[in-house]
């Protein structure tokens, strides 16, 4: 199977918004208790995530996995750090890249792949304000072009 590829339960579309993605990575989660039931059910929102290395290890935050409905007193912090699992000789490329101006380690997708759960990391650049305007004239552009070419294949 491909990079990202499996059942897709949680997408940031912002970071492809704002940031200039140059590569990718998949990482699976160090998770407690009850959090895996709550991937798999889709309460994960990816939206204000962000990660960081610290002592040579990748840690997410501010990735809201819901409390499990059914799970009473052994339910998780909806907030809490969670820890990456990366290979070292990746954790020190991503260090190297983000050590450079303006990059940053952006949470792309979560999904399930083979019974785990996994989450597509990128290596992203921040977009200025006229990229970000650039980029939605293009989508437009496409949008309209597509629109004419179906309405002239349906007569």
């Amino acid at each position: 199977m491909a990079k990202g590829q499996g059942k897709v339960l949680a997408q940031n579309k912002k970071a492809s918004h704002d940031y200039f993605i140059e590569e990718t990575y998949e990482a699976g989660m160090v998770l407690q208790g009850t959090e895996i039931k709550s991937i798999r059910a889709g309460k994960v929102q990816l939206k204000d995530s962000y990660v960081q290395i610290r002592h040579g290890e990748a840690w997410i935050y501010n990735m809201h996995i819901s409390p499990y409905d059914q799970g009473n007193r052994f339910n998780h912090d909806p907030l809490r750090v969670r820890k990456l699992l990366l290979h070292k000789k990746q954790i020190s490329e991503l260090l190297g890249k983000t050590k450079q101006e303006g990059y940053t380690i952006v949470p792309l997708k979560m999904y399930i792949k083979d019974g785990y759960a996994k989450l597509l990391i990128g290596l992203g650049k921040g977009k200025k304000n006229y990229d970000k305007r650039d980029d939605l004239k293009k989508k437009e552009a496409k949008r309209e072009m597509e629109r004419a070419f179906k309405a002239k294949n349906q007569y």
